[in-house]
């Protein structure tokens, strides 16, 4: 059932339960009579109940947009103000310094959009009191009302001024892929481009994924079933910040909010620091500490340690992640951890650590390159071919199986309806409660998302060929093509769903196959091919932001900015953190505070040399892996039968398996500290399934403020540990050892590497 306002009137009817969407059946869309007056902040109104005057749960992506997210716009609140320069350039260098200090902890941590949304507000308000303007009277002389003065305090720290600053500053504290390949470079194979070459490459290389997400934005991001589900905690947690501060709702919300804040900031402390075993309590380690195969099956606490099965983790740190068990769709989840079943399964009986001889030891792939570090078959015929560990190569077979799965699912369910949108946006239709609202505002032109994506493909093509990276004019276009052609693919599946759909790994075949023999090649094809589409994934993310009713202008400002000072201040500290703890990096296990996991450089590294050093003997039809890319077709296959059950017999719920993610968990659990999901999913259950459908009230008012709250105090609470003792100050303050932080594993398990 859609409730939607008769003025805009949406047709569709996806259920964030369900995620595909359903053949209309007639009267499956209701229209209420008058349009929706009161506000999200509300208690309780029309548009929330039923015909027993019960209130409705949250269903369909109309309800989402209409009944989570408020409609409410002032268009002359200011945007460009001296507190949103300051604090946008301030915290994109906080962030861009800090992201880059996370990227190298065993467990990899981002700097999230919540923590510095939140530091922002905090901020924001401080400026507020202290910044003469018309806005404050605390001072005794008053300030001319002119433009000057307007622009350093025009009043109450805005919900545009808050928005712009987040998306400011959370640009830049992503850390670059190409972070990735000038470690590997400086660790591996002892190459350093100078800086210059580093700095455009990075730039360059963030920039061109823009232009291609701004160029799709019609049927990326306005669409109303385009409903990103990691965003509505981060929406939720602006509008009860600065919308309807007087209504007592809201109030309450906001004291729910900091509440939530400052007692998962306390009790982070404990698994981070002071009883580590709460990140993962094995009962099954507990009562047998001596056994390798518990440690691989139930253990899970220390990295790379085990598959966590059945581990209770009260560690937020871990259990919020990208795939939060409370704004994740049930429909996700549930294919998650059934895929994850299927991993247990299959990783009891396969098991080892990375790339390695036949024999198990490592493997050194510097001795099979020559002195331009192309694949040297002579020493290949000496060294012999590597060996990857049998959950490696699962895992790679998953991750390429949900490329195909990917592609014919979002054909299968949403081909039609992405049609249909582009239709409507070329002949002016508003489908959207919120795209009509953004109206307001002047579009960005398409020429400016043209201008942006030539001027980083001049970058981009003026540094491989002065950083010497092997790759040709040719196989920049071509990887650059990959990325446009699979962007609406995977955004697709990313906005309905939740789940990301990885393409590293055709990237780094096709590269292979039209390039083979040099890992640096590979690299580089893949830093173009891939993260393009990341970054485009991340613009249409925050174009989404319409939400807030940002001027579309202000939000392509602020990307482009910070995308340049992040890239900037992300080289600076990779050479500093590999300078200053290179053996340790280079270590397999690492330290607690500085290491390399094998899903970032090793992996990368190991991956650019079996595809392009040996991708064609590895990876041919006859050759060691070659199930592995022949897993991109059969992944295509995998959604058909599900779409045939469900046309035939939709009662059966063939349509909540969301398949790409489904196949991705083959590999999920092959590396990290496993022993949170088990308790993420009894999180998912609860919040997903019993909050939504048996608590409405509760969930549409509460569910995605606790998040914001849980997953910003966490955030918060990293921070301050990584300075006071975990390292980030040069210093690392170590727990004395007791009953909750034991030597070696710290849920009891036996030790294995």
């Amino acid at each position: 059932m859609a409730i939607v306002d008769p003025a805009l009137s949406v047709e569709r009817n996806y259920s964030l339960n369900d995620e595909k969407y359903d053949e209309k059946k007639e009267g499956s869309s209701v229209q209420i009579a008058e349009p929706v007056v009161a506000e999200v902040y509300d208690d309780l109104r029309a548009v929330d109940l039923d015909d027993e005057g019960k209130e409705r749960p949250i269903v369909t992506d109309v309800d989402v947009a209409t009944r989570l997210i408020s409609l409410e716009d002032d268009p002359t609140l200011p945007a460009f103000t001296f507190r949103m320069w300051f604090l946008g350039l301030g915290l994109s260098c906080f962030g861009a310094v800090l992201g880059q200090i996370f990227y190298f902890r065993p467990q990899t941590i981002s700097v999230s959009q919540l923590f510095l949304q939140i530091l922002a507000y905090l901020l924001g308000v401080l400026l507020q009191e202290v910044i003469p303007g018309p806005g404050n009277t605390r001072y005794r002389f008053k300030t001319p009302d002119n433009a000057f003065w307007r622009f350093m305090n025009p009043g109450p720290f805005n919900l545009k001024e808050h928005v712009a600053i987040t998306i400011f500053a959370s640009t830049a504290a992503g850390s670059a892929l190409a972070i990735s390949i000038f470690a590997a470079d400086d660790l591996y194979y002892h190459i350093q481009p100078n800086v210059a070459v580093g700095v455009f490459t990075l730039i360059g290389s963030q920039l061109i994924g823009y232009g291609l997400g701004g160029i799709m934005r019609s049927f990326l991001v306005y669409p109303t079933y385009m409903v990103f589900p990691s965003l509505l905690p981060t929406v939720q947690l602006f509008d009860a910040l600065h919308r309807g501060k007087k209504i007592f709702l809201q109030k309450k919300r906001v004291r729910f909010f900091w509440a939530c804040f400052i007692g998962i900031f306390c009790w982070e402390w404990f698994p981070e620091f002071i009883a580590p075993t709460l990140t993962g309590i094995s009962i099954f380690c507990l009562a047998k500490r001596d056994s390798a195969w518990f440690t691989r099956i139930f253990g899970g606490a220390a990295g790379n340690e085990g598959l966590g099965v059945f581990a209770l983790c009260l560690d937020w740190n871990y259990v919020g992640g990208s795939l939060g068990a409370l704004f994740t769709p049930l429909s996700t989840q549930l294919s998650l951890y059934f895929g994850t079943l299927i991993c247990i399964i299959a990783f009891c009986a396969l098991y080892a650590n990375n790339l390695f001889y036949e024999n198990g030891t490592a493997y050194d792939q510097l001795a099979i390159l020559d002195e331009n570090f192309r694949l040297d078959k002579a020493a290949l015929n000496v060294q012999g071919l590597p060996w990857f560990a049998s959950s490696q190569v699962l895992t790679k077979i998953g991750t390429n199986l949900s490329i195909g799965a990917t592609i014919t699912h979002v054909l299968l369910w949403y081909g039609r309806d992405i049609i249909e949108v582009i239709r409507r946006y070329r002949a002016g239709d508003v489908y959207d409660p919120h795209l009509a609202k953004m109206k307001a505002y002047p579009e960005v032109p398409m020429w400016w998302y043209i201008v942006i994506s030539f001027s980083s493909f001049g970058m981009a093509m003026a540094t491989i060929y002065t950083g010497d990276s092997g790759l040709p004019w040719w196989g920049l276009v071509v990887a650059i093509l990959i990325s446009a052609v699979f962007l609406p693919f995977v955004v697709t599946v990313h906005a309905i769903t939740g789940f990301t759909t990885s393409m590293q790994n055709l990237v780094q075949i096709i590269g292979a196959s039209m390039m083979p023999g040099s890992p640096q090649t590979n690299m580089f094809f893949t830093l173009y091919g891939f993260n393009t589409l990341e970054q485009a994934l991340a613009l249409v993310r925050d174009l989404k932001m319409q939400y807030t009713k940002l001027p579309p202008r202000v939000t392509f400002t602020v990307q482009a900015l910070g995308t340049v000072v992040g890239g900037l201040l992300n080289y600076v500290i990779m050479k500093v953190i590999i300078t200053s703890h290179r053996e340790i990096l280079l270590d397999v296990q690492g330290a607690k505070f500085f290491s390399i996991l094998p899903l970032l450089f090793q992996s990368f590294n190991a991956d650019a040399v079996s595809w392009g050093a040996l991708g064609n003997i590895l990876y041919a039809p006859s050759g060691r892996y070659g199930i592995v890319p022949f897993s991109i077709l059969i992944g295509l296959i995998v959604p058909v039968p599900f779409w045939i059950v469900h046309r035939f017999f939709p009662k059966l719920g063939a349509n909540h398996v969301v398949t790409p993610i489904l196949c991705w968990t083959l590999g999920y659990l092959s590396v990290g500290i496993n022993t949170s999901v088990f308790t993420t999913f009894l999180l998912a259950v609860f919040s997903q399934f019993y909050l939504r459908r048996y608590r409405p009230g509760w969930f549409r008012k509460y569910n995605f403020l606790l998040s914001a709250a849980l997953d910003g105090g966490t955030q918060v609470m990293v921070f301050v540990f990584t300075f006071a003792v975990g390292g980030g100050s040069g210093k690392v303050i170590n727990m004395p050892n007791w009953a909750l932080n034991p030597k070696g594993n710290p849920d009891y398990c036996e030790r294995l590497t």
